[in-house]
């Protein structure tokens, strides 16, 4: 029995030094891929992106029963006070891309973790940061856009100006994508990580509240009267320093994650 254990004991450590040259065998062509099969290649894999989060939006149907009681809540408060729900609407929607954005975090690079997709991306000749921008892109394209794009419903039934749908408007094509890069970090610091789901939050909120917090403050600026150029002003610097430092902090976080 010895004999049999110290023979698959050596077969396993002999097929795990397999691995990493079977995946440098399946990118040797990759490293000598022109520029528009490296283009290929990332197109591919921000469908792969796309294809996992549009699996989160399954998880919407359970929450149909929650959104009716909620809908019957707002217009229950329209009713007493109109005032009051002018002022809750925009942080109401802001929570939802919040909301919106950490749904399908959890499944953002668990799955290609598990299956060693991240560890073959690793070989690739095409930049890590520039594969994670595109799974990014793709989470934003499946949440925060598609919230902005809605937005000026939701504006009509917390009866918000027209002034401030289109303030509301842009402030989600700001913040939506900030929430993302954000995300993305918190994302890849908890891959492989167990009760990731619990830790990812703690980590991504308190980086989340500032601009949701700018966010729904330009909104209410507009709506009564004033200038919202200052709360843009911040949402674009702190978007531009996400587009400059989430995606190399996130490739990072993978490689760590990896080693």
């Amino acid at each position: 029995e010895g004999a049999v254990d110290l023979a698959v004991q050596r077969g396993d450590l002999a097929a795990d030094h397999r691995r990493p040259r079977a995946a440098e065998a399946g990118f040797r062509g990759v490293l000598s891929m022109p520029g528009a099969a490296r283009f290929r290649l990332l197109r591919a894999y921000a469908w792969l992106g796309l294809a996992g989060c549009a699996a989160a939006l399954g998880d919407w149907a359970a929450w149909g029963p929650r959104m009716d009681e909620a809908e019957a809540l707002l217009e229950d408060l329209e009713a007493a006070d109109p005032d009051l729900l002018r002022t809750m609407g925009p942080g109401v929607v802001f929570v939802a891309a919040l909301l919106a954005a950490m749904l399908s975090l959890g499944r953002m690079f668990a799955d290609d973790y598990q299956d060693g997709t991240l560890e073959q991306l690793l070989l690739s000749a095409c930049p890590l940061p520039l594969l994670v921008a595109a799974k990014i892109a793709a989470h934003w394209i499946c949440s925060g856009l598609l919230l902005a794009l809605v937005s000026p419903l939701l504006a009509l039934q917390f009866d918000l100006g027209w002034p401030a749908t289109g303030v509301l408007f842009l402030a989600l094509l700001v913040v939506s994508p900030l929430l993302s890069l954000i995300g993305a970090v918190g994302a890849a610091l908890t891959v492989g990580v167990r009760g990731a789901a619990v830790l990812m939050p703690l980590l991504i909120l308190p980086l989340c509240v500032p601009a949701l917090i700018f966010g729904t403050a330009a909104v209410e600026a507009s709506r009564i009267g004033m200038d919202s150029i200052g709360h843009f002003s911040l949402l674009g610097a702190f978007l531009v320093l996400a587009l400059v430092g989430a995606p190399w902090a996130t490739a990072t976080a993978l490689r760590i994650a990896l080693e």
